[in-house]
């Protein structure tokens, strides 16, 4: 029985070395330790199911049942939001898959541990490739939507002109106008600063760098420049 402990024990370290090794490669928050903790840790609970039952097959259901519980709110953990996107959702989903591997350790299926562990491999080397290759696919079709922030400094005296040339730019063209703010700029001569925040869907970025190219000659405009955040789902 101890043989078989170990060797159960093992195959659920081994295959949480396999798993972590490609998430500390890539810097993740749970990398390889946590990762051979959480597969060995489910290992450990379904082998004491086993032990302390009579019924060594219902004690597993009822330990794993309550490991995937556990593992939540280890996952929830390592989700993090961060300037509106959301970080952490893949590296939840491997610690989740992890206790699923070290279960079947524990549960003495190697064959489908050893799948497993190939599958969650695969998934996080194969498929960041595809992933990757249908990001830098044009965007022209993607529900998307970016902000962006022109920026034009021009004499203090030409505020009123500038203003209302940026105002009746964003009302030509197709933009979703969010702002329109002035600061003054310490120097001399005195100058002013305007800057205008639009949302837009970025196959709309050309039209953006037109108006500020024709912006550019405008009398009093000794500047223009613009800026773009990241850009995250449209809401529906």
């Amino acid at each position: 029985m101890t043989s078989d402990f170990l060797l159960r024990l093992f195959a659920a370290f081994a295959c949480g070395v396999a798993i972590g090794l490609e998430r500390q490669m890539r810097q993740r928050t749970a990398g390889l330790r946590t990762i051979t903790l959480v597969a060995c840790g489910a290992c450990l609970f379904v082998t004491l199911g086993v032990l302390t039952v009579a019924n060594g097959q219902s004690g597993v259901t009822q330990i794993a049942a309550y490991v995937v519980s556990g593992v939540g709110f280890l996952g929830g953990g390592v989700i993090m939001r961060d300037k509106g996107s959301i970080q952490g959702i893949n590296t939840a989903a491997t610690l989740w898959c992890s206790a699923a591997v070290g279960v079947l350790c524990g549960s003495g299926h190697y064959g489908p541990a050893l799948a497993g562990t190939f599958v969650v491999l695969i998934t996080n080397t194969v498929l960041r490739e595809v992933s990757r290759a249908i990001n830098a696919t044009p965007v022209s079709s993607a529900d998307i939507v970016r902000e962006y922030v022109l920026t034009v400094v021009g004499r203090q005296e030409d505020e009123i002109h500038i203003r209302t040339l940026m105002s009746n730019a964003m009302d030509t063209h197709p933009l979703s106008f969010q702002s329109l703010t002035s600061e003054d700029i310490d120097g001399v001569p005195p100058r002013i600063r305007v800057s205008a925040t639009v949302r837009m869907h970025p196959k709309d970025q050309a039209k953006l760098e037109r108006m500020a190219s024709r912006m550019s000659m405008e009398r009093g405009v000794s500047s223009i420049s613009w800026t773009a955040a990241e850009a995250e789902v449209a809401p529906e």
